[in-house]
């Protein structure tokens, strides 16, 4: 028995009967030999953290666009604490940890640099859309590695691909990570929002302090035992409704706050405008566009969603650095003296 078969074999021993488990996958688009020593998920979760586009969220806005300071949170920051809230979660309610933790560290792949400021000029401008966790899956499904993906598990996609308010997972591996990102965002955003001098704490409503707590780690407390709570021994994730809603409504307040803050979103427009200049421009002169992408012309896809392709994939430095080079005169040089 290799190890892999016996991690499967305790995974059946020990995960809740609501769980999804390794040798119940849907599989992947192209068969593989299996991993003589990790489950299919956890083989997952390895190639997302290995690949490209996973390091490239490290220079990516999460809110604050290209913030002086080095304790502002980055999409991979962001990611990684979605991931660790999802799995403080899945451990306690005996589900699948691989699966959480692979559908967490690829859930954002697929975001723009300069944050949704990006992804609403892409949207705008491609003509068939353009949305982050579709991006993320067609990163993992086609972008990655030359043009051959990742070949994940249908759940880990399913997963990536749902973690928005608006769809929902079809395992509750992807609902906690659902759940995750926004407990992460509302409050690690309250946190940097403060650090810019944006808002104080005070500024929180106080019932709904009352409700959640007063710092960052009382509303982590709260938020993720209530999960747990509502949710033990049941073939669902849930929250009671007084906490869901007071989460919903400090939601709310950061977007009026901040998210809307002309302060803290005051370099937007020119991030906007910056994106919308290299789109047209990469339009025009597809011979700018590295060769794995261009060569996808052939098999059929558009020219708008290759140059979309392309620009989301920069982060926020070498959006900047290739509009400087097109758009900005460079200073004159003669070899020699």
């Amino acid at each position: 028995m290799t190890i892999r078969e016996k991690i499967e074999r305790m995974e059946q021993e020990t995960l809740s009967p609501y769980a999804t488990l390794s040798i119940h996958t849907k599989g992947r688009e192209r068969e593989e030999e299996p991993c003589d020593i990790r489950p299919v998920f956890q083989r997952d979760r390895d190639r997302i953290l290995h690949s490209k586009a996973f390091r490239r969220l490290k220079n990516k806005t999460q809110v604050f666009l290209t913030p002086k300071g080095d304790h502002y949170r980055t999409r991979l920051s962001h990611t990684l604490e979605v991931s660790q809230n999802a799995r403080t979660i899945a451990k306690a309610l005996r589900l699948n940890e691989d699966l959480v933790e692979a559908i967490a560290l690829g859930h954002d792949l697929g975001h723009t640099p300069f944050g949704h400021a990006g992804e609403y000029v892409l949207d705008s401008l491609c003509e068939d859309g353009f949305r982050h966790n579709e991006q993320s899956v067609r990163i993992v499904e086609k972008l990655e590695k030359n043009g051959e993906g990742l070949n994940l598990t249908w759940e880990v996609k399913d997963g990536i691909l749902n973690h928005q308010t608006r769809t929902t997972p079809h395992t509750l591996e992807g609902r906690i990570v659902r759940l995750s990102d926004k407990i992460a965002y509302i409050n690690h955003d309250i946190d940097d929002a403060i650090r810019a001098q944006i808002m104080v704490k005070e500024d929180i409503p106080k019932e709904l302090c009352r409700t959640l707590g007063y710092t960052t780690r009382e509303r982590l407390d709260t938020l993720i035992h209530n999960i747990i709570t509502n949710s033990i021994g049941r073939d669902d994730i849930r929250m009671s409704k007084e906490v869901e809603e007071a989460m919903h409504e400090l939601r709310r307040f950061m977007f009026q706050h901040v998210y809307k803050n002309p302060i803290a979103k005051g370099e937007e427009d020119k991030a906007r405008k910056l994106l919308k200049q290299l789109y047209y421009h990469y339009l025009e002169h597809l011979d700018l566009i590295p060769e794995k992408y261009t060569r996808m012309l052939e098999e059929g896809e558009k020219k708008d969603r290759i140059v979309c392709d392309y620009i989301s994939g920069m982060t926020d430095q070498y959006a900047i650095t290739k509009f400087e080079e097109y758009f900005l005169p460079q200073a004159w040089q003669v070899d020699g003296y």
